[in-house]
C-alpha cells in the first residue's frame, strides 16, 4: 500500500503525523510512504530525518489586510496557490497513492484537493477545537475527517460522520510515572512541583507574570518550581541572576526550590513529576496533560489564527479538567492567586486531574492509522 501525506508549518501539524506514519510502517513493512511539505518550513527537516520520502510545494497563506503590500502579497500567492496545485497533481499522479491524509498546515489544500479531483482515497486530521480555515473546506470533500476533540464537530460540514481519534502523544510521555521522575529530579515525594513554559520559544507574557512568583517560591521555599523561559527568552535568565540564582548547568539557572531553563529538553520528566502545569493551550501539549492526567492553569496564546488555543483551553475548562487565565487578564497577582487556590485544595486538584485524564485517548495514533488504512483497502 502507497500512503500521501501532506502537513507543515509547524510542530502540531507534522509531529502527530510522523507518529501515525511511523505506526503504519511498523505495522506494514512493505508499505510506502511519502510526505508533500514546504522547503522553507521545520517539516523540511524533520520528515527527512524520520526517515521518509519528502516532496515540496511552494505555498502560503493570505493575509487578512487591504493594506497595499498585503494586497501585492496575495496577488502573488494566488499565483502561488495555481502552482502548487499543479505540482500536487503531479507528485500524486507519479506517485499514485492508496490514500491521501492530510494533517493542517497551508500544504494540505492543494495537495488533498488535487487528490479528491484524481479520485483517490482521502482523510484530514484536525488537531484543534476550532478548525483552521483549510480544513473547513476540505471536510466537505474528503472521505473521512478524523477529530482531536468533539467540540470541533459542530464548527464544520461533513461529507461523513468525523470520528474522534484524539491526538498522538510521544512514546516517553505514556511510560513516565511520578515516582521515577521525582528521583530523576531529586524533588521530595511530599513535596509540591509548578511546572510552567510557554513553548519552545517562550512567551513574554508568561515570563513576566511568573517571574516575581518563582523569585518569591525560591525564597520561601515551600513550592518546588521548573521554568522555561524559551530560546527568546536568555534576557530573564540575566534578570534571574539579579536575585541570586546561581548557575547549575548550560543555561540552567537555580536558587532554593526553584529552577529556571532556557528550554526543558526533558519535557515528558518534568511533566510526570508535576502536580500543577502552567502554559500555552496548543493542541499536542494539552494531549500531553491529558495523557499524563495533570491537573494545569491554561493561558491561551492570543496571537494564533482563528483564536483557536482558546478553543482548545475551554474544551478542557468546560469539563472541569482545567483552568484558564486569558492573556489580557494575567498579572503575577492574578496567576499566584490561582496556583495558590489550587494547591491548597487536594480534593479540587485530583478532580481536575481524573477529569482531563478521563479526556485522554491514549490509541489515538491507533485509531487514525486504522481509518487510514480502511480507506487505502
Amino acid at each position: 500500500m502507497k500512503f500521501l501525506f501532506a502537513t507543515g508549518g509547524t510542530a502540531g501539524h507534522i509531529n502527530p503525523a510522523l507518529a501515525t506514519a511511523q505506526y503504519i510502517r511498523e505495522t506494514y513493512p512493505d508499505s510506502e510512504i511519502m510526505f508533500i511539505g514546504t522547503a522553507d518550513h521545520m517539516e523540511a527537516r524533520l520528515v527527512p530525518a524520520a526517515g521518509f520520502a519528502f516532496k515540496t510545494i511552494e505555498i502560503n497563506g493570505f493575509r487578512r489586510s487591504l493594506n497595499p503590500q498585503a494586497l501585492v502579497y496575495n496577488a502573488k500567492t494566488v499565483f502561488k496557490l495555481l502552482k502548487s496545485e499543479k505540482d500536487s497533481r503531479k507528485i500524486i499522479t507519479e506517485f499514485n497513492p492508496d490514500v491521501v491524509i492530510g494533517f493542517g498546515g497551508y500544504v494540505s489544500g492543494p495537495v488533498l484537493d488535487q487528490a479528491v479531483k484524481l479520485g483517490k482515497p482521502c482523510c484530514i486530521h484536525e488537531q484543534n477545537a476550532f478548525p483552521g480555515i483549510t480544513n473547513k473546506q476540505l471536510a466537505k470533500k474528503v472521505d473521512r475527517v478524523m477529530l482531536t476533540v468533539e467540540d470541533a464537530k459542530k464548527h464544520l460540514e461533513c461529507r461523513n460522520e468525523p470520528a474522534i481519534t484524539g491526538l498522538p502523544v510521544r512514546g516517553e510521555i505514556l511510560r513516565k510515572n511520578r515516582e521515577e521522575a521525582r528521583k530523576e529530579l531529586s524533588i521530595p515525594e511530599n513535596a509540591q512541583l509548578v511546572l510552567s513554559f510557554g513553548g519552545s520559544l517562550g512567551a513574554a507574557p508568561l515570563n513576566d507574570a511568573m517571574f516575581d512568583i518563582i523569585v518569591k517560591n525560591s525564597e520561601s521555599g515551600d513550592i518546588y518550581h521548573i521554568h522555561s523561559v524559551g530560546t527568546n527568552g536568555k534576557e530573564y535568565l540575566e534578570r534571574f541572576k539579579e536575585k541570586g540564582f546561581e548557575e547549575a548547568g548550560e543555561n540552567v539557572l537555580r536558587k532554593g526550590s526553584c529552577e529556571v531553563r532556557l528550554y526543558i529538553d526533558n519535557m515528558d520528566t518534568c511533566m510526570a513529576a508535576a502536580d500543577l502545569v502552567i502554559g500555552r493551550a496548543g493542541a499536542s501539549s494539552l494531549s500531553e496533560i491529558e495523557a499524563m492526567g495533570k491537573a494545569s492553569i491554561l493561558i491561551p496564546s492570543p496571537y494564533v489564527a482563528e483564536n483557536h488555543q482558546f478553543h482548545n483551553a475551554m474544551a478542557l475548562v468546560n469539563r472541569n479538567a482545567a483552568r484558564i487565565i486569558e492573556e489580557k487578564n494575567l498579572s503575577s497577582q492574578s496567576l499566584g492567586e490561582m496556583i495558590d487556590e489550587l494547591l491548597s485544595n487536594k480534593e479540587t486538584l485530583f478532580e481536575i486531574e481524573k477529569n482531563a485524564k478521563a479526556m485522554a485517548i491514549l490509541d489515538s495514533r491507533e485509531k487514525i492509522a486504522d481509518i487510514i488504512i480502511s480507506l487505502a483497502k
